[in-house]
């Protein structure tokens, strides 16, 4: 079988590299996609790449793997940053993780390689998530590890990408993961799990809200009152339910509400977010990972993590369903994506409306 692996030069990639090579008769080749903004982020001083670039390439020659390096950079802009600032203008919570998967890695990638796409090629990657074939159809199945579980971020996949994908680290834990890594004596065993969205590295997120849509005062009420506690540097910055980065005394503090028309923060201590809390929402532009559910009760994540909650579905006119959960969430933000589940199975996400 021939395999093309995306290689981050984070662990969990690099051990999916070396699984496939214990066959010798996997064809490998590695790819690092080069979809760092190296203008923006110079001025923020960094350049985060190069360090994953050493690494990955010290990965493929030790397991003798030729790494070809592609550039995605314009794409990414314009399939995912362009979408994620466009939903913090208005005001909004993106999830730029579930399009870099769909767009970019399962995408725009097959494009530039070579020869093109191959329909005997598999796309190999270290994500945390398993498929497994069902007939005429692939299913995508959550990781044995629910904390390193990664099919949130691959819910908006279709089943043409989800036939051509290879999973090797699918029925692996985390633990079990880094103790391969120590086994192969990979150079990045013991490198840091990277945190928060592929292309900003050690650029903080704020930084990068910052220089896309700059700063403007307004101000943070609490809602039960309408006192103003203090001032905001753009409701850009700040998610329903958030609690750190308030610079407020006497919390706890939440987030339960944005006015982007007057720049508002709405706030309310935590009996009062308590209350806010929500079981139901509307969801809209939907997307199957195979079908849409064929019963009415599913279990659902809306966020990344090893949270599931059950929750009744009812279908409406258009590309829309109404979601109760069987319990409140204090954290439902419009723009966010509710992702749907059979048992372990993951049937594919949707956005959450607005009010």
């Amino acid at each position: 079988m021939r395999y093309a692996v995306l290689l981050s030069g984070g662990v969990d990639s690099s051990t999916a590299l070396w699984e496939l090579t214990r066959d010798p008769a996997n064809d490998v080749v590695a790819y690092y996609l080069k979809v760092w903004l190296e203008d923006e982020l110079e001025s923020l001083g960094e350049c985060p790449w190069e360090e994953d670039l050493s690494f990955a390439r010290q990965v493929c020659d030790a397991a003798g793997v030729p790494l070809n390096v592609i550039s995605l950079q314009l794409e990414y802009y314009d399939r995912v940053v362009r979408y994620a600032i466009e939903e913090l203008r208005a005001g909004r919570t993106p999830s730029p993780d579930i399009f870099c998967n769909e767009r970019i890695k399962f995408g725009a990638f097959l494009d530039h390689l070579p020869a093109g796409p191959d329909p005997e090629m598999r796309i190999a990657t270290g994500h945390y998530a398993r498929i497994t074939e069902e007939g005429d159809h692939v299913l995508l199945r959550r990781s044995p590890d629910p904390v390193k579980d990664q099919t949130y971020f691959l819910a908006h996949l279709s089943q043409h990408q989800l036939g051509q994908i290879h999973f090797p680290l699918g029925a692996l834990t985390k633990e079990e993961v880094r103790r391969r890594a120590t086994d192969y004596d990979l150079p990045n065993r013991d490198r840091p799990d990277s945190q928060g969205i592929c292309f900003l590295g050690k650029v903080r997120y704020p930084e990068f809200i910052r220089h896309y849509l700059g700063e403007k005062t307004g101000p943070i009420v609490e809602i039960e009152t309408g006192h103003v506690l203090g001032e905001h540097q753009g409701y850009w910055f700040y998610t329903i339910g958030q609690r750190q980065g308030l610079g407020l005394s006497g919390g706890p503090w939440y987030v339960v509400g944005k006015d982007i028309d007057s720049n508002t923060i709405q706030i309310s201590h935590s009996d009062g977010a308590i209350a806010r809390a929500r079981a139901e929402f509307l969801v809209e532009d939907l997307s199957w990972t195979w079908r849409s559910p064929a019963v009415d009760r599913v279990v659902l994540k809306i966020r990344h993590g090893p949270a599931l909650v059950g929750a009744s579905i009812e279908r409406l006119n258009g590309d829309r369903m109404c979601v109760t959960m069987d319990s409140e969430d204090r954290g439902v933000a419009p723009g966010q994506f509710a992702v749907f589940y059979d048992d372990d199975v993951c049937l594919g996400c949707g956005r959450i409306a607005g009010e």
